[in-house]
């Protein structure tokens, strides 16, 4: 690893998946390097540095959990605990899932809970107003049944910490995690934002040209209530502190036995590109022998990776302004990384030749609550495409991120059930399709989330 190698990489990379505006940031041997190339916006261009401000998604993620983590070790919350303990209030589709769900299951994404609520219909966009709409919410699984990514179960951990500290969920996580960790280019408000150097997303038109992406985060019509699950912004610079605290013994923020509990294993996870298995919060893999830990974001034209492993005292960072190509370069730096500063090869599984009979078994229209995956084989090869639900996107005043156009998967060695994305912006992307009792296929997983087979 050196500066010089790293930056080539990194600008050659942002080059060929044409990204307007990247960061990078590794840590190795106790030093840091950065890399950065391009610029923050295609209309209002500034140069993007290690301290450029980027929508991190779902990364947020690791900031809400270390947060209850806190209030865990301070005896304040139960992990073992019913939601309900806290949030009396909960109500769901179904009263026996309401009671039963735990502090845990939200933590590890096992309570059963879909991805997310498609319209708050909150007019103050309150984590309040939001749990108040999740009777609304389709439930895929009993708690504890089986993993299910789901956005609105971390929302609802965020109302846990509000309740508990009294404090709104922004000021709370500040309190608990930001302030005293030191990360002070991390930021929740727009704000506080704009006031400093930003990336702006961007997603590609018809005809392939790069245009802004509005609205800057991409669930406008939650607002606040979308804090928890992936609302926060950073840099390249705050996101190697905050590896270095996670590699850490807590500085008298957190016991280090919690935070080596937040990645042992809480659940294992089949054919999954999250990884092999969650802890809390943490996606969990082995990369080529050696165990990682991390987590990704995929915004309104921005994605973000986190990749640490602890056994080498090492961590990665990616940030691009561009989708779908974003998640690739991403995944491509993490690659790099890894294989130049620790010989880790990342590597692919390769798929078996086409089968028609089994392509032509799964093939149909399977759902989420906000999007819908079609699954088509012409006898040649099997696609996937995956696209938000056309009346969502009618009835949204706000610009949507575009559809994943077809792309061919193959079937990977083994039952025949689990499969790998092969060409497109979701290349790499793995998942499995699940059975009913008689051995019909009835479900699709894809990045972790469960798609169910459409009736009609």
């Amino acid at each position: 690893m050196s500066q010089e190698n790293l930056s080539e990489f990194v600008e050659a990379a942002a080059k060929e998946f044409g990204i307007p505006g990247v960061a990078v940031g590794v840590l190795a041997g106790g030093r840091e390097f950065h890399a950065a190339h391009g610029v923050t916006s295609v209309d209002h261009p500034l140069p993007v540095d290690e301290r450029t401000l980027f929508h991190l998604a779902s990364v947020t993620k690791t900031f809400t959990a270390t947060a209850l983590m806190r209030l865990v070790a301070e005896g304040k919350v139960d992990l073992a605990a019913p939601v309900r303990r806290y949030v009396p209030e909960l109500r769901l589709a179904d009263e026996e899932a309401a009671a039963r769900i735990t502090v845990l299951n939200l933590l590890n994404h096992t309570a059963g809970l879909d991805w997310n609520l498609i319209d708050a219909g909150a007019e103050d966009g309150s984590l309040a107003a939001f749990v108040t709409k999740l009777a609304e919410l389709p439930l895929i699984a009993p708690p504890g049944a089986r993993a299910s990514y789901s956005q609105a179960g971390y929302n609802l951990a965020g109302r846990i910490i509000e309740k508990v500290t009294g404090l709104p969920y922004e000021k709370a996580v500040a309190a608990l995690v930001l302030e005293p960790v030191g990360l002070s280019n991390t930021f929740f408000e727009l704000d506080d934002v704009v006031v400093r150097r930003f990336a702006v997303g961007h997603n590609r038109d018809e005809d392939g040209e790069l245009r802004f992406a509005q609205p800057w985060k991409a669930n406008p019509a939650h607002a606040r209530g979308d804090n928890p699950g992936g609302g926060i912004a950073s840099s390249v610079s705050d996101l190697l502190r905050w590896a270095r605290f996670q590699l850490g013994d807590g500085d008298g923020v957190l016991p280090a036995g919690a935070l080596r509990q937040m990645r042992e294993s809480t659940i294992e996870l089949r054919a999954s590109t999250l990884g092999d298995a969650f802890g809390i919060c943490w996606f969990l893999r082995d990369v080529d022998g050696v165990r990682t830990i991390g987590h990704g974001g995929s915004g309104n034209g921005q994605f973000a990776e986190l990749l640490i492993v602890p056994e080498h005292d090492f961590a990665v960072v990616s940030l691009a302004n561009a989708g779908p190509d974003g998640y690739a370069f991403n995944q491509a730096v993490v690659r790099w990384a890894l294989e130049h500063h620790l010989g880790v090869v990342a590597r692919d599984p390769e798929p078996i030749p086409y089968d028609d009979t089994r392509a032509s078994e799964v093939a149909g229209r399977y759902e989420s609550d906000a999007m819908n995956l079609d699954l088509a084989t012409d006898g040649h090869r099997l696609t996937l495409a995956v696209g938000i639900k056309p009346e969502l996107r009618q009835a949204s005043e706000a610009e949507m991120p575009p559809d994943y156009p077809p792309a061919a998967i193959g079937f990977l060695p083994g039952d025949g059930d689990e499969y790998i994305i092969t060409e497109g912006g979701l290349k790499g992307q793995r998942g499995y399709f699940s059975r009913g009792d008689g051995g019909a296929v009835v479900g699709v997983d894809l990045a972790g989330r469960l798609f169910t087979r459409a009736t009609s």
